[in-house]
């Protein structure tokens, strides 16, 4: 297998953008056009010239792209038109995409009730559109809707189908696993049959497998090792239903473990993880921390024995090396971690600590005490940071909270409509002087930290860029009602990327919040080398 081609073909900007919530603007399709150009994704298909304002606008506006094939999507003609006479297949020709790819039924249940027309009819319409594409834009795809529901219910027709669109021209015939319900070990035993007995070879299909991202990526890779060449999915597996197939995912698999080209350079594979975080992002979401490869917790390491191994030789418990998908080991402390966990997370820091250090047993007991309070460090590395240089004195007096208030206020607006508006006040201690500062804002939070910015930034510039990406909130006791101890964890980013995460434990969810806030701060002070205010 090795050095053998695989071709990549992104749909994340058609049928990823029918995922409920998701809504693509112009803006958004280019930038995720170029980063896929920039990663290396053979074909990148934009949408459906005709179909909405957005894509019309984008296929206008198309970026140029380097590495890439751009490709529009469509279907086939009209039953009762003709090739030439088809307006969405004048859309697609007219278009400035380089290829076309056009969806078909191949499923008689469908071309039956959905189409009601003859099955022979369908036929001509996959053989007719395929033809007329090839012959105006040089190359064609056939994306066979519901392959693998039909062929298991009608080999024979479904088999005509696809053959039309390779008899056409095709120069891919992609196996759809539309429903999504289909298994590994029938897509392998159908993909043989498809190229063993009905004649295509495997350098001309594809597969597509929908609606179950998970199983979706083990069904692409047995269809790969089943001899198609051609894979077809979406960044972080978006997609309508229960998603697509992941090219996250699939990507390293195929190129690491099978040991497949897929026209990535291996420089360029470090680039995964940036565009699946930056992709999250621009959705406005949070990235899974447990995704494979990429997430944050992909390469994290918790109990103490695996740590102890990893420090020896990581292949101990680590599949591939994080970096060469552009990730990297976290070494998590929380109650379960030992000697081990406190020396490869300090060396991380950039601080050499001898394993015989006595203060590593006062740190280690410091970790788990704080554990018992609440505090999980496993999912906020800044906090656990600030913990240890200010155990170890290194930490600076930057500024110190001397009070905080805060009130909400429901009422009517000039408008007339109900209103709930929150206002904080800070008093700030900055060197030798106090500052007291009011802001309002959407929520406490929001408040707290617009009137919190208010009296560090003039100071202290360094601050000025930081957002907060993430807040979330859990409950550590319910069993105690309103009584419960709420656990803070907020997430907070630079403007050049960097991201970091700090927490706060507390029976006031406010005053938790709090604490993370002035965690954020403090850690972006010290990392940024700022000086005390005198």
């Amino acid at each position: 297998m090795t050095g053998e081609r695989i071709y990549l073909y992104d749909t994340t900007l058609r049928d990823g953008a029918q995922t409920q919530d998701v809504d693509f603007s112009v803006a958004d399709k280019i930038a995720i056009a170029r980063d896929l150009d920039r990663l290396g994704i053979d074909y990148v298909e934009g949408g459906w010239p005709g179909a909405n304002p957005t894509d019309d606008q984008f296929f206008a506006e198309a970026p140029d792209l380097a590495r890439s094939t751009f490709t529009a999507f469509g279907m086939t003609r009209r039953p009762g038109r003709s090739t030439a006479n088809d307006p969405q297949l004048a859309a697609l020709i007219q278009s400035k995409a380089r290829a076309v790819c056009i969806v078909g039924k191949t499923w008689d249940f469908h071309v039956d009730v959905a189409l009601a027309i003859p099955r022979e009819e369908n036929i001509e319409l996959i053989a007719d559109s395929i033809a007329a594409l090839k012959a105006a834009k040089g190359e064609a795809l056939f994306d066979a809707e519901h392959f693998f529901d039909g062929y298991k219910r009608n080999p024979a027709y479904t088999a005509s189908c696809i053959k039309a669109a390779y008899g056409a021209g095709a120069r891919w015939v992609v196996l759809c696993d539309t429903n999504g319900g289909t298994l590994p070990h029938e897509i392998d035993e159908i993909v043989r049959q498809v190229i063993e007995e009905h004649g295509i070879p495997g350098d001309r299909l594809g597969i597509h497998c929908h609606n179950d991202t998970e199983n979706a990526v083990a069904n692409s890779l047995a269809a790969v090792r089943a001899g198609v060449r051609m894979v077809q999915g979406t960044i972080n597996g978006l997609g309508e239903r229960c998603g697509n197939a992941n090219l996250v995912s699939l990507i390293p698999s195929l190129m690491l473990k099978m040991c497949y080209d897929v026209g990535i350079r291996p420089a360029d594979l470090p680039l995964l993880t940036e565009i699946s975080r930056k992709f999250d992002e621009r959705l406005n979401r949070a990235p899974n921390r447990h995704a494979p490869y990429v997430g944050a917790s992909a390469f994290a390491h918790k109990g103490g024995l695996h740590v102890s191994a990893v420090e020896k030789d990581p292949s101990s418990y680590e599949h591939v090396e994080p970096e060469a998908v552009g990730n990297r080991r976290q070494i998590v402390m929380s109650d379960q971690a030992g000697r081990a966990n406190v020396i490869a997370r300090l060396r991380e820091m950039g601080m050499a600590v001898d394993p015989k250090d006595e203060r590593l047993n006062r740190l280690l007991d410091l970790v788990k005490q704080r554990d018992t309070e609440g505090y999980a460090y496993d999912t906020a590395e800044a906090s656990f940071e600030l913990l240890v240089r200010r155990e170890l004195g290194e930490v600076p007096d930057y500024f110190t909270l001397k009070r905080f208030h805060v009130t909400d206020e429901r009422r009517y607006n000039a408008k007339g409509e109900l209103v709930v508006e929150s206002e904080a006040v800070v008093r700030v201690k900055i060197g030798g002087k106090e500052y007291h500062e009011v802001a309002s804002g959407n929520g406490p939070v929001n408040a707290l930290d617009t009137a919190m910015r208010k009296a560090l930034e003039p100071l202290y510039p360094l601050l000025d860029g930081v957002k907060l990406s993430d807040y979330r909130v859990r409950i550590l006791a319910a069993k105690d009602g309103t009584g419960a101890m709420p656990r803070v964890l907020i997430r907070s980013r630079n403007g050049d990327g960097q991201e970091w995460s700090t927490l706060g434990v507390s029976t006031n969810i406010i005053e938790a919040s709090m604490e993370a806030l002035v965690d954020s701060y403090t850690f972006k002070l010290f990392k940024g080398g700022a000086t005390p205010r005198s």
